[in-house]
């Protein structure tokens, strides 16, 4: 079954929680909050198709949705999604295509309309970055230490040091959708909790977050100080604490 070799059981017992990384991550990288969630939940991590496997033949937001539904077509019950950046975008988007499969939304950092932008300037300079990575030290001096712990986590680790984990076109072709269409419709179709978490140095269009959370009157909008793109790695303990509460609050 598509994406199912993907999923990977983390422990824990009762609701189900699914944890879904941004572009250019994998499941490793919600690695130092599991233990925790687990606390809340049976928590499940997932690897995005395109991110160290084969990516769809069609690189649309709904091919990478139906290969994370068909990872939990054998699972009856819905679950507690978060995403983070582009898994906050497919979480949401799941939410939308297969309601039953979604019982509530953690979303980090994205939203619905990037048109305009481009990706073709990023997806240079990721084209030069000097690979491999030869040490653990490389690459926290490239990226500094938080982007540094995320690429550590996500890159293929090879004889001779790190490699990126997918396709440089392929992620870049992700991300160029997102330029080219928005996704308002299917956030407008959503009635489950949602919350939404924006850092103070975000990479989202001013103010869409917040409208996301006016439009939906079962959403709540959190912005947390002192964070970046990477809001659960950079600010670890008010990301937990926002996190915690909104779960608490499901019953």
């Amino acid at each position: 079954m598509a994406g199912e070799s993907a999923l990977h059981d983390e422990g824990g017992t009762g609701q189900p929680i699914l944890l879904l990384h941004g572009l250019m991550g994998s499941a490793r990288t919600w690695g130092r909050h599991v233990s925790w969630l687990r606390e809340h939940g049976h928590v499940f991590t997932f690897d995005a198709a395109g991110h160290g496997r084969p990516a769809p033949a069609q690189l649309t937001t709904e091919a990478f949705v139906e290969d994370l539904a068909a990872a939990l077509a054998p699972f009856a019950e819905p679950w507690v999604v978060i995403g983070h950046s582009m898994g906050a975008l497919h979480a949401w988007c799941l939410a939308a295509e297969h309601p039953e499969k979604v019982s509530a939304l953690v979303l980090e950092d994205m939203a619905p309309d990037f048109r305009g932008r481009t990706a073709a300037d990023w997806a240079a300079m990721i084209s030069n970055w000097p690979q491999p990575f030869t040490t653990r030290e490389d690459l926290f001096e490239f990226f500094g230490p938080v982007a540094g712990q995320y690429f550590l986590d996500s890159f293929e680790k090879r004889a001779d040091g790190w490699y990126l984990h997918g396709d440089v076109d392929t992620f870049r072709d992700i991300s160029e959708e997102w330029g080219g269409r928005h996704f308002w419709d299917q956030w407008a179709s959503i009635t489950v909790p949602a919350l939404l978490i924006e850092g103070e140095f975000t990479i989202t269009p001013d103010g869409q977050m917040r409208t996301m959370a006016e439009r939906h009157p079962g959403a709540e909008y959190v912005r947390i100080e002192q964070a970046g793109h990477l809001v659960h790695d950079d600010q670890p303990e008010q990301y937990r604490k926002v996190v915690e509460a909104f779960l608490d609050g499901l019953g």
